[in-house]
């Protein structure tokens, strides 16, 4: 892929071990192999069928994942335009079906007309502070479904304010990256 800075392999389901090329872009930071691993052996019962928000995408390493491991469908948000056709380069390549990609802003399109997903990835660019706004839009906005799973990454200093539905399940960190895993109730 011209303008590649590498690329990061998927760790599990049909796409095991396929690679994702990675585009230089300032900001974009990819889950680390490891954190995906233990994120997905947490998901695995709930997998299987699942609708799936992969907002911030990036590379869209986490949402391939969850295709790779029978998730029914991928909404990918993610508003820079080189990324988001690398992610849609990618899906292609690997014949990922299920995968949808949309090339903007995730304020702007959490103002969209609501559809209920099952798992939520909220990986904001670090940089952006954005997790606090987009949980209260996902909350209020008719985004998840009554018991959600929601993945949220952040550094691990930063400890996001999130809606009281959301239930700490599972967390962990990384290097700097603090990983958890969120139950919503409603």
């Amino acid at each position: 892929m011209k303008g590649a800075s590498g690329r990061i392999r998927i760790i599990g389901g049909q796409l095991r071990n396929s690679r994702l090329d990675v585009p230089d872009l300032p900001g974009l930071r990819p889950t680390p192999e490891r954190v995906r691993e233990t994120l997905f052996n947490w998901l695995a019962p709930v997998m299987s069928g699942a609708r799936c928000l992969d907002l911030c995408a990036g590379t869209g390493a986490l949402g391939i994942e969850a295709l790779s491991r029978g998730a029914a469908g991928v909404q990918f948000v993610e508003r820079d335009a080189r990324a988001a056709q690398a992610l849609r380069d990618n899906l292609a390549r690997l014949k990922a079906e299920g995968g949808q990609v949309a090339a903007v802003d995730a304020q702007v399109y959490l103002q969209g007309t609501a559809q209920p997903f099952g798992l939520v990835f909220l990986d904001p660019p670090f940089a952006l502070d954005l997790w606090t706004p987009l949980a209260q839009r996902l909350e209020q906005g008719g985004w998840l479904a009554p018991s959600a799973w929601i993945y949220v990454e952040s550094p691990r200093q930063v400890a996001p304010a999130l809606p009281a539905s959301w239930l700490p399940h599972r967390e962990g960190t990384a290097g700097d990256v603090r990983y958890a895993l969120y139950r919503r109730v409603s």
